[in-house]
């Protein structure tokens, strides 16, 4: 049940953003955990009803950290999904440049997004595909108030002129414990992050801190998703 309801949460993405055309080549970013893996999935299975022809392929970008992707490879071999690991000198790179002694992860996001469109293209995909979740654009706006001062998200679709490229986000209806239910349900493999920084950072602890917030208020979930796009009800100061 939790595929079938994150597929349809995917439709509904799709017909309300105009995600996918016909005849699309999509390059879905696949990092090794279960948004990125149960995304290349998903989408090789909204194919078959979405009633327009399109491809998809998978690219994990290997940054060098040592994560083993051969179980998710095999995974897509089987299932006849073209999946391509392309490798870099991304962990070197990040060693060199380090930010008080730790990763600089802007510099990591900025590389690996680099290196994910070069493969893309070469691939001649014109949309690339992210696996991020409600959970990781409600997290996102929070992040952006607390240290930006500003109420600002990532797109559903967002088109890159410099790169004449798309970057889509089919699963921002999904709910994180939705899709790692899901993953496990239907044997989907995962490969953890070796990143030395993962599990140790600002959006970690916003993830904790709205865990918590959700318990005494479970309602708030629901509601703050429906905050991202509810623009009817925006009401903010608009200085003359």
């Amino acid at each position: 049940m939790q595929l079938k309801k994150i597929l349809g949460s995917i439709r509904k993405v799709d017909e309300i953003y105009h995600l996918i055309d016909a005849n699309d080549k999509i390059a879905v970013g696949v990092s090794g955990g279960k948004d990125s893996v149960l995304l290349l999935y998903c989408l090789s299975l909204y194919q078959r009803f979405a009633n327009k022809p399109f491809e998809v392929i998978g690219i994990a970008i290997d940054l060098g950290f040592k994560n083993d992707l051969s179980p998710i490879s095999s995974f897509f071999q089987k299932l006849d999904i073209e999946f391509i690991i392309e490798p870099t000198h991304i962990a070197r790179i990040l060693d060199l440049n380090l930010n008080k002694d730790q990763i600089d992860c802007s510099l990591c996001s900025t590389l690996k997004k680099g290196a994910l469109v070069k493969v893309a293209k070469d691939n001649h995909c014109n949309k690339i595909a992210l696996g991020h979740n409600a959970d990781d654009a409600i997290e996102t706006l929070l992040l952006n108030s607390i240290y930006g001062g500003k109420l600002a998200v990532f797109q559903p679709k967002q088109y890159l002129s410099r790169d004449n490229i798309s970057f889509i986000r089919p699963l921002i209806y999904a709910y994180e414990t939705e899709i790692l239910n899901a993953c496990i349900k239907h044997h989907i493999p995962i490969v953890s992050s070796n990143c030395p920084k993962d599990g140790n950072s600002k959006r970690q602890a916003m993830k904790e801190m709205l865990t918590t917030l959700y318990d005494l208020y479970p309602q708030a979930k629901s509601n703050f998703l429906l905050m991202l796009h509810n623009e009817d009800q925006t009401s903010l100061w608009h200085p003359k």
